[in-house]
């Protein structure tokens, strides 16, 4: 892989970032990127915020007046198909909103570290913007878990419980 220029902003004050976290950001996103074979320079948008300011964004997009943990806005159409920036021919991926505040009381339901919390949604996300998703069937919901798992094992931050789909059992 070239380059992956993961550009993190803080837009909140309720959480305190932790230090390194940024750096496991951008270990996600390349751990992401390594798994599915992108070669070429790569930039992501990272944005972290309060509950009020994703509840905004979850309502303006989505048409969901309440808070989430994350958001992803990807640049791309179609899974494979990217842009560009016309003068380096860098991939611009897309975007990801992380609520630091929603992030922090998932950990704390979940039983795990508020870092592993944030590592998860970053691998999640940027499984978004690489055209994954878990809302059309149950097939595509454990293919992007699983890739999901697999990340965060490479990772170090192996699951503390088992994933298994309901609908299955």
């Amino acid at each position: 892989m070239k380059r992956v220029n993961v550009i993190i902003s803080n837009e909140q004050k309720k959480i305190k970032i932790p230090v390194g976290l940024r750096l496991l950001i951008r270990k996600c996103c390349v751990a992401a990127l390594r798994l599915e074979k992108i070669e070429d320079c790569v930039t992501i948008g990272v944005l972290f915020v309060d509950n009020e300011r994703i509840k905004a964004f979850n309502n303006k997009y989505r048409s969901k007046n309440t808070p989430t943990d994350v958001l992803s806005f990807s640049l791309n159409e179609e899974k494979g198909c990217y842009d560009r920036d016309f003068k380096t021919n860098e991939i611009l991926l897309g975007d990801i909103v992380i609520s630091m505040e929603q992030a922090d009381k998932q950990a704390q339901e979940y039983g795990h570290d508020f870092r592993r919390e944030v590592a998860y949604l970053t691998v999640h996300a940027v499984l978004h913007l690489l055209g994954y998703t878990h809302k059309e069937d149950n097939i595509k919901r454990l293919r992007m878990r699983e890739k999901e798992e697999t990340i965060m094992t490479k990772l170090g931050l192996k699951s503390t419980c088992n994933y298994v789909l309901e609908e299955f059992i």
